[in-house]
């Protein structure tokens, strides 16, 4: 006859005691936690905030859990934040964090938690990113920047000219124009990888573009910035390409010169990581998509890296598959192969 064991409290069940003592990130395995008023299972350390005993049950296995009925918390996370996120892009005005907790069921802590794991960003960075993309679609498309700025969710000009710097890198008015009034100094030289252009706003460098003949790259400079006024190099700024083309040549060295980076919010949070990542060594897509905090995101991240105009000085050649791949790079897999040699082979690498 087969005794059947009796069943623990919560609280003195050695899995309660190794649940409490994982820590965020510990690595799956042994048995799963679920929530039964969230519907969801977890593993031990997935979830920063403490579980209450009476709220949960341990399985052996994720299978086990999902056969009564139990979700991962990941996908339902993921959808929640999709919600939230059509919630966000749907408000005539950005909605508080609370009433998107509310609509959540969550408290704003935990959802303000949850938003960020899954897509990288605060949920006031997300609507800050959506209302600069309706914002400059609205600018191209020809409407008066009064009217693009209410229509993208801007409850005053004067908070949309204090925040347009660094959404659209110029004024509001200047970006409507194609740049216009904006000032853009560039050249184009050779360097031992091919064609190179380098431009530059009065904040600093703005494209760094390599190629295999300068008439494409003055196109691509022409078409970004089609109402600019493009001017020759000068004494002082063949100086600053100099230093440009030397930073090419030894990869290593960086750039001592000030960069205007241009882009969305999630694309500078992946190159802010890119020029974490040391000269000599690489990583991975995914290993970017984990550092800022949106482990699922790697083929965003491969967006990111495409979408950058600073060749070299933003170091997207040192991001290759989970393989060591080379994958590709926007100005060809052959240089980007020459740049990590180059690196590896130069002293204190």
């Amino acid at each position: 006859m087969t005794r059947l064991q009796p069943v623990l409290p919560i609280e003195q069940d050695p899995r309660w005691q190794a649940l409490q003592a994982a820590g965020p990130g510990a690595i799956p395995g042994g048995f799963v936690y679920a929530s039964r008023g969230r519907g969801v299972y977890l593993w031990p350390g997935a979830d920063e905030c403490p579980p209450d005993p009476r709220d949960i049950e341990f399985f052996d296995s994720a299978e086990l859990a999902e056969a009564a009925g139990y979700r991962p918390a990941a996908e339902r996370g993921a959808e929640c934040v999709a919600r939230a996120c059509r919630q966000i892009e749907q408000a005539p005005s950005e909605p508080s964090l609370a009433t998107l907790a509310e609509a959540a069921g969550l408290s704003p802590w935990q959802f303000h938690r949850l938003f960020r794991r899954v897509t990288g960003v605060t949920p006031k960075g997300y609507a800050r990113a959506w209302r600069a993309r309706r914002l400059r679609l609205g600018l191209e498309q020809g409407a008066a920047v009064t009217e693009a700025l209410y229509d993208a969710g801007f409850g005053s000009s004067s908070r949309l000219y204090e925040d347009a710097p660094g959404l659209l890198g110029m004024r509001p008015g200047e970006y409507r124009e194609g740049g216009s009034g904006q000032r853009i100094r560039f050249a184009v030289g050779q360097c031992s990888l091919g064609a190179i252009l380098v431009a530059c706003s009065a904040k600093g460098v703005c494209a760094i573009l390599l190629g295999d003949a300068p008439e494409p790259l003055v196109q691509q400079i022409q078409q970004r910035f089609s109402q600019a006024e493009l001017v020759g190099a000068d004494a002082e700024f063949e100086g600053w390409v100099a230093q440009v083309i030397g930073m090419v040549e030894a990869p290593g060295l960086g750039l001592q010169l000030p960069l205007d980076i241009r882009g969305s919010l999630f694309q500078q949070r992946v190159w802010q990581a890119l020029q974490q990542i040391p000269p000599g060594t690489t990583a991975s897509y995914q290993d970017i998509a984990r550092q800022i905090g949106v482990p699922t995101a790697s083929r965003a991240v491969a967006g990111a890296c495409a979408a950058n105009w600073l060749a070299v000085a933003i170091p997207c050649h040192r991001v290759v598959r989970a393989d060591g791949g080379l994958s590709g790079y926007r100005w060809g897999v052959e240089r980007k192969a020459t740049l990590l040699r180059r690196e590896q082979e130069e002293p204190g690498s």
